[in-house]
């Protein structure tokens, strides 16, 4: 074993080897792997094998679409097979709300490039026999489904890598990891030490004990799961014997089942109710090629639906039960990335689906490493979406509920239960006794709207519109017309101070730094000129005769933000950022009423003249030291006040009692971003995402190129001078009883010609067939004939995507956001957009100006 690498990457699963093999590709050779015992010895070797591209979030379904593609280059290289067994898969609805749900996975396949269908039950029974199509509604038909042998893959990982140069060592545990002054990493394993630049946690079910090693607490934990093995069935040889091709993969919503072929048996697991952590605190380090005591007691559910959906199965005798832990993160999704407030210390853990996400997350880890970026908007998979509250005790409860709710439809409208509530503002009790339903925003608890008194305040989880939009729409419209109220803890808050602060903040932020006591809007780039975060800044009163600057963002961007924030901080000692999270709370006012209002509560004049809209001002409100910035996000008049939680209580009391008169409402988070629809105003993680330029973005007014130079000001120019490829655009839509929720397809009539926005299809898929050996292409019997399948209609074809919508309670529209060819953004006409809503296609209209106050007076009143 060599004493110095470039890289040592911990784990030898199918993570592990992934990284390996892409780092090598990319160009670095002085790497190596290092493995606690043999390749594949954790979760890798008892896996099932399964892979498929679909995923809620399209941007991790294409490095999923990546992976499957991947197999036949690394076989190649290798010379080792995957046993690769492309064979198609269907998701079965036994409900109209799970066939919306396929509507909306269908949807999405479109401008990704997949080619879904969506089909009747009779047609999955003839690709497998084995069901009984009278218990389900529809289906949605993936032709890039599968299955292999994880073995045999991890290993063509391996080869692939050593003869790109890499270096495995087995047998070697990491015992230690200490970090020198200059950043280098001492991997101190049972066979001596390795001097690494990077490291990277790719443990597996030990990469909690791995992260433990340096001062990190990652938010993962293994789950005992099960599958089991059928001797072999008659039905199944004879299918295979007459039509030549293996059964499909099924996955079964009610059943929370998956099943697929495997030899002449079938393959069936359960994602259970009645789920189990394995080893919730430490991972034993003694732990190998081991399986854990099936419990079949424990599956018993969901068997017994599944034998009902699939008698065929019920007669067959079982051969074998598999059950073996797997890591999960909170949500589901990987845990990858560099891990904030570490120097070259990586993450690609929790990978549980490794086999369909595997590649993806090895070329966008390498890409991050080598090139500074991952190459793809890995949002859903960044190590740092989850904050400190992310405890050992709130993972296992987390987990536990992504686990037993794997199959299970996510509502637009539902906030899960578990482990709530985390954090609580001051206000919670208060909200609560106000009728309020409570929503999780990055672990607080945060108002999402209040129902009426009398009625219970729980949402009624629904695609379409449901029990909030009466209310929601009281909110607004006594907010725009009157004055309302609502808490503002969820932002993220930062201050950043020192003699370099302003040339700091300058070099990271597109738009000049505010004048002391003025407030700016500005993104900020990456080098690629990629927007990467949206902030509010304030120039606050100097302390100690050193610049201070107050900056606000996204909740759940903090540890994202911080860390790029520390990676340009100045060696100096110039600069100082202080995260403030839950020391800082705060509240917001909006509506014609509120200068009024907020009159009252200060002993200062807060005229238009003396408090202009985008000042900032320390003032006492209600008697309690605030912060108070002029600006909302409802795009009304409005102030955004700031205080320690010792005196949030005090202010929100004081608001309540002098707003009596104004006729003061409470209103949530939903109440607000329905408001900001109507301003055209973006969301950070919708609209603005490291997938967009500035220019793309329409964020131009506030990107100052002649300002200095600021990260990502090269590419920027370069945007703008040969015009961006992709617009924001808001729509006005011609909604039914729903509403966009995001990521749906936006479809336009441009005859024949390509504007090349959407992804050409992978090219990497299965027919399908019917029991007969017939090819079956384009029935779509199940979706109706208001939609169709594929990216082009006759004269329409699918140019882009919403990011986010819903109702403008105010302006009484059905609205939406999303991106489109450049060429097509400014085109009003009535009949060129459709909009695909859970299977039908809408009209809708691009509207340029915000249909609430176009001029941007009130809010500048």
């Amino acid at each position: 074993m060599k004493s110095h690498a470039k890289a040592v990457v911990i784990g030898g699963g199918v993570v592990g080897c992934s990284v390996l093999y892409h780092l090598a590709k990319a160009g670095w050779t002085d790497i190596m792997l290092i493995e606690r015992s043999e390749l594949t010895s954790g979760s890798s070797w008892h896996a099932a094998g399964g892979f498929h591209t679909l995923n809620g979030d399209p941007n991790v379904a294409k490095l999923q679409a990546y992976t499957v593609q991947l197999y036949k280059e690394i076989e190649e290289i290798s010379g080792q097979s995957c046993s690769l067994h492309l064979t198609g898969g269907v998701m079965m609805a036994d409900t109209p709300e799970r066939m919306d749900f396929l509507r909306l996975a269908h949807a999405k396949g479109r401008y990704l490039g997949m080619d879904t269908e969506l089909i009747t039950p009779s047609e999955a029974k003839a690709m497998f026999p084995l069901m009984d199509e009278t218990n389900f509604v529809g289906a949605m038909w993936d032709p890039v489904e599968g299955h292999l042998d994880p073995s045999g893959t991890t290993h063509a990982y391996a080869k692939a890598a050593r003869k790109l140069g890499a270096e495995i060592v087995l047998r070697n545990r990491v015992v230690e990891l200490t970090q020198e002054v200059d950043g280098t990493w001492n991997v101190v394993t049972e066979q001596g030490t390795v001097k690494a630049e990077h490291v990277v946690n790719c443990g597996g079910l030990w990469a909690r004990e791995i992260g433990r090693m340096v001062g990190v607490e990652l938010p993962v934990l293994a789950m005992e799961h099960m599958y089991l093995l059928t001797e072999p069935m008659p039905e199944v040889e004879e299918f295979n014997k007459s039509t030549g091709r293996e059964m499909i993969g099924v996955l079964d919503f009610k059943g929370e089942i998956y099943t697929r072929q495997e030899r002449n048996g079938i393959l069936l697991g359960t994602y259970e109710k009645a789920c189990k952590p394995w080893s919730p605190v430490n991972t034993p380090w003694d732990f190998g090629h081991e399986l854990l005591q099936p419990d079949i007691d424990r599956i018993a559910p969901s068997l017994e639906i599944g034998f009902k959906h699939f008698p065929g199965i019920e007669k067959a005798g079982i051969k074998q039960i598999i059950n073996g832990p797997f890591t999960f993160a909170l949500d589901g999704n990987p845990l990858v990335g560099p891990v904030q407030g570490l120097t070259n210390f990586w993450c690609a853990c929790a990978v549980m689906a490794g086999f369909s996400q595997g590649g993806g997350v090895g070329l966008a880890l390498s890409n991050w490493m080598v090139h500074g970026d991952p190459g793809f908007d890995v949002w859903g998979m960044d190590v740092a979406r989850f904050g400190e509250w992310a405890t050992l005790r709130y993972t296992n409860a987390k987990v536990r509920e992504n686990y037993s709710r794997r199959f299970s439809i996510r509502f637009p409208n539902e906030e899960l239960p578990a482990a709530r509530p985390a954090q609580t503002t001051p206000l919670y009790d208060t909200m609560l006794a106000n009728n309020a339903v409570m929503g999780d925003s990055w672990g607080l608890e945060t108002p999402l709207w209040f129902a009426p008194k009398g009625s219970e305040p729980k949402d009624i989880v629904s695609f379409h519109r449901s029990n909030d939009f009466g209310p929601i729409g009281e909110e607004v419209r006594a907010t725009r017309e009157r004055v309302g109220v609502t808490e503002i803890a969820n932002f993220a808050k930062y201050e950043v101070s020192g003699p370099g602060a302003e040339d700091f903040l300058n070099r990271l932020m597109t738009n000049r730094m505010p004048k002391s006591g003025r407030i700016v809007l500005t993104p900020m780039l990456n080098e690629f000129g990629r927007l990467i975060g949206d902030f509010t800044i304030a120039k606050a009163g100097p302390s100690g005769g050193e610049d201070r600057f107050m900056i606000w963002g996204s909740s759940a961007a903090q540890k994202y933000h911080m860390r790029w924030f520390e990676k340009h901080l100045p060696k100096d000692g110039s600069v100082r950022i202080h995260r403030f999270d839950q020391t800082l709370v705060g509240l917001s006012i909006a509506g014609p009423k509120s200068r009024d209002l907020l009159q009252k509560l200060v002993d200062v004049d807060i005229s238009t003249k003396a408090f202009r809209f985008m000042d900032f001002r320390e003032m006492a409100v209600g008697g309690a030291p605030c912060m108070v910035n002029r600006i909302t996000y409802t795009g009304d008049l409005g102030y955004e006040i700031w205080m320690a939680p010792a005196y949030q209580r005090l202010v929100y009391n004081a608001i309540k009692e002098a707003g009596e008169e104004f006729g003061l409402v409470d209103f949530g988070m939903r109440a607000l971003l329905s408001m900001r629809l109507e301003k055209n105003f973006p969301t950070w993680f919708r609209e603005l995402r490291p997938i967009y330029g500035p220019f793309e973005g329409s964020m131009d007014r506030f990107i100052k190129l002649e300002k200095n130079d600021f990260i990502g000001r090269e590419a920027a120019a370069k945007e703008q001078a040969e015009g961006p490829k992709l617009r924001r655009v808001s729509f006005i839509v011609d909604a039914a009883d729903a509403d966009v929720m995001g990521d749906e397809p936006i479809w336009a009539k441009v005859g024949g010609k390509d504007y090349g926005t959407v992804e050409k299809p992978h090219g990497y898929g299965a027919p399908r067939f019917d029991a007969g050996g017939n090819e079956v292409r384009g029935s779509n019997a199940a979706e109706g004939a208001s939609a169709v399948r594929g990216i082009v209609d006759g004269d329409w074809r699918v140019v882009g995507w919403v990011t986010s919508g819903g109702y403008a309670h105010y302006v009484e529209k059905s609205m939406a956001q999303g991106y489109v060819p450049a060429a097509l953004a400014e085109n009003e006409s009535a009949g060129l957009f459709e909009v695909e809503i859970l299977g039908h296609r809408r009209p809708a209209r691009i509207n340029v100006e915000p249909p609430f106050d176009p001029s941007g007076e009130k809010m500048r009143t």
